[in-house]
């Protein structure tokens, strides 16, 4: 039996261009009120994700003006002022986003680094070898504080790793790792002020996205 041929149409879902999957009459493949969408055309990962939450580019832009004021309305100052700080818009802070990916837990695994300041931005897309998905995360971690040359300038780390954030920021004790994690701490040590951002995975933030398309085309390009 002939599968059916899809296509992908550009959408938005919540704040972020993606790519929308259709079928060939160019309406949504909708599976129990959800849609397969991707960021990237080219990664071979996709997400199934509340049909509701993505619109068309177009109507979108047309109503930003309106619903704007009616989110202002609705939205509290507290949540207001927490918006602002998960908002990296100081241009003197370098902003982080880092993920690490593993195929096996441990297994092939990879690392992801999307380096922000100002205008300008760098990409890292690594594989590291045989690793656990802990391990990859820190190390992605590492290896974005080793890239930067400046010491005096605040950083900013975002990053969807429980762990991570917990024993490089919490004070949780590292049972495993542990001379990975002294090793970042000691790096940590030398700057001026670094703070770390726990956000949630796959929750459409694009830097994390970006950071979780580098670190997984990391492990898929060795399979290939």
């Amino acid at each position: 039996m002939e599968k059916e041929k899809t296509a992908w149409k550009r959408m938005k879902f919540r704040k972020n261009k993606v790519w929308l999957n259709t079928d060939k009459n160019g309406k949504p493949v909708v599976k129990n009120g959800k849609v397969l969408i991707k960021y990237q055309l080219e990664q071979d990962y996709e997400y199934w994700v509340n049909e509701n939450n993505v619109k068309p580019i177009d109507l979108l832009e047309d109503n930003k003006k309106v619903s704007n004021k009616k989110d202002l309305r609705k939205t509290s100052k507290k949540k207001v002022l927490q918006l602002e700080k998960e908002l990296p818009a100081e241009q003197d802070m370098i902003c982080i986003y880092t993920d690490g990916a593993s195929s096996g837990n441990p297994g092939p695994s990879g690392i992801g680094i999307l380096l922000l300041y100002g205008d300008h931005e760098k990409e890292i897309s690594k594989y590291i070898g045989p690793a656990t998905n802990n391990i990859a995360e820190l190390e992605a971690i590492r290896l974005a504080l080793l890239e930067l040359k400046r010491t005096d300038l605040p950083v900013k780390i975002f990053t969807d790793s429980s762990y991570a954030h917990g024993v490089l920021a919490l004070g949780w004790e590292a049972k495993k790792n542990t001379e990975l994690v002294k090793s970042i701490k000691k790096i940590i040590s030398k700057f001026r002020e670094l703070k770390f951002h726990k956000v949630k995975g796959h929750a459409g933030i694009d830097g994390n996205e970006r950071a979780n398309y580098l670190a997984t085309s990391a492990v898929t390009k060795t399979k290939i």
